[in-house]
């Protein structure tokens, strides 16, 4: 599957997040993870990787109207781009705070929502990118370098 134009693509995947949906919640990072295991990326690569989506599918989830996580892998990179439907981010700076969380007390209950969400993702990527405005949705762009087989 791969994308037009991108001579080094080796595959497109996305994956579609329900909102509230903490019985599937986490199904995408771990399809993500098992593909990349299957082309042989290095280990410590995959992990990052799998942090990234997880704790973007988890935002998905616990945050947003539903969503969804699209994964783009060339023989150089692994590219997610992680869209939800709304109600967006009021201040993305104080969002990128350790410990900053909007989860509700339900969520917290169940052990999500400590606010490590957005900084565990940013500390995982090579490139990080998040646009978002209250009342819409949030995009997040996250690239992580490596070299297949390597």
């Amino acid at each position: 599957m791969a994308a037009d134009g991108d001579m080094g693509a080796l595959m497109s995947v996305t994956y579609d997040v329900v909102a509230g949906d903490f019985v599937r919640a986490g199904e995408a990072a771990s399809k993500i993870k098992r593909l990349l295991q299957q082309l042989g990326l290095d280990p410590g690569i995959i992990r990052r990787a799998a942090i990234a989506a997880y704790e973007a599918e988890m935002n998905i989830v616990i945050h947003s109207y539903g969503g969804r996580v699209a994964v783009n892998i060339t023989s150089d990179t692994i590219e997610m781009l992680c869209e939800d439907c709304g109600p967006g981010i009021v201040d993305i700076e104080k969002a990128l705070q350790e410990g900053y969380s909007t989860a509700s007390e339900d969520v917290r209950e169940m052990g999500f929502g400590a606010g490590m969400g957005l900084p565990n993702i940013r500390r995982s990527a090579d490139e990080f990118l998040i646009e978002s405005e209250a009342g819409q949705g949030t995009r997040l762009q996250v690239k992580i370098l490596h070299k297949a087989g390597e």
